[in-house]
């Protein structure tokens, strides 16, 4: 294996001109860095990461800790994550919380003690204490998606308010008055935020939105089935199940269907997160979209900056009705398709 040392005789330097050359240190002359840089592509040498990390106290290492890998969205979001760190010259070690605050807070820990470079969380609550002193401690950090209120950390999401009305200006243009929804957690932001914009929709067209049209559910695909069959046995059942999460979407229409019943012929259904998957559904899902590929690559750029000395600032970026025909829909007349 070339070694430095055969990098520096190749070039004609000293060893430590090689590891200036490499650690891209400012006082070395223009010709003895073409000779190292010559050499090192002579010889095929690649320098020691974790050596070099010992050196530099830097890993160019990101931690992402995301909510739930089974779910289409955050897998996507990694992927995008993954893809713009990897072009920045950072590579991306990945925990996955599975919606567990308990297991949220392993992640973190495991991944500060690899001596990361910097963090990027979905944080499945808001009153980790383990992030809240990370935080404090100075640890570059990025919340993507949902965040802590009152943190001091930068956060890379999607409003989705302007879409929920948009959403809600649909449904009651095809005649639903009923309109029920199955939220997301209410210790996560992004719970609450979906829950008080539907309201907020509601009131702007009379409607009211009672406890009994209201589910609580995990963003998990079971919650969304025991929601639903809640709905189903009401004795006026909602026209419309807003699903929060694209995971209780799929619940939701599994417990339709166990039924007996039809949509968007017995009840409507839509859904926040839209999946590739929604298309192929019969009938394909009324969806509200999220920019995640843009998330996840504006998130990287965000915590990059903060590691690298720059002022990084937080982003919001709209989602989108995505209007298909599981809500009465007729197909000659939808909007947006995908």
């Amino acid at each position: 294996m070339t070694s430095i040392k055969d990098v520096a005789a190749e070039a004609g330097v000293s060893v430590a001109t090689v590891s200036r050359v490499l650690n891209e240190h400012p006082s070395v002359s223009e010709d003895a860095r073409a000779r190292v840089l010559a050499a090192v592509a002579s010889l095929r040498y690649r320098p020691n990461a974790v050596a070099r990390s010992l050196r530099t106290d830097q890993t160019h290492t990101l931690g992402l800790v995301i909510s739930d890998v089974l779910n289409p969205y955050f897998t996507e979001l990694a992927r995008s994550v993954e893809e713009e760190a990897r072009a920045l010259g950072y590579s991306v070690i990945i925990g996955n919380a599975d919606e567990r605050p308990e297991l949220q807070d392993h992640h973190v820990r495991t991944l500060l003690d690899r001596r990361i470079d910097g963090l990027l969380v979905s944080p499945t609550d808001g009153g980790s204490p383990l992030m809240l002193d990370a935080a404090r401690a100075g640890t570059p950090m990025v919340f993507v998606d949902r965040w802590i209120p009152g943190v001091d950390v930068p956060v890379v999401r999607a409003d989705g308010r302007g879409a929920v009305r948009d959403l809600v200006a649909h449904l009651h243009r095809l005649g639903h008055r009923r309109l029920a929804i199955i939220a997301g957690p209410a210790a996560t932001t992004t719970g609450q935020e979906r829950v008080e914009a539907f309201r907020e929709a509601l009131e702007e067209y009379g409607l009211e939105l009672p406890d009994q049209y209201i589910g609580q559910g995990d963003f998990q695909a079971a919650s969304g089935r025991r929601a639903t069959e809640r709905f189903l046995d009401l004795a006026e059942p909602p026209q419309v199940v807003f699903a929060a999460d694209n995971l209780m979407a799929l619940g939701a229409l599994d417990a339709v269907r166990a039924r007996g019943l039809r949509v968007p012929e017995d009840i409507a259904l839509a859904a926040f997160d839209d999946i590739r998957w929604f298309v192929h559904t019969d009938p394909p899902i009324t969806a509200i979209a999220q920019p995640t590929g843009e998330l996840g690559r504006a998130a990287v750029r965000a915590l990059v900056d903060r590691i690298e000395g720059r002022a990084p600032r937080s982003v919001t970026l709209p989602a989108r009705l995505v209007v298909r025909r599981s809500c009465g829909e007729n197909p000659a007349t939808n909007r947006s398709q995908s």
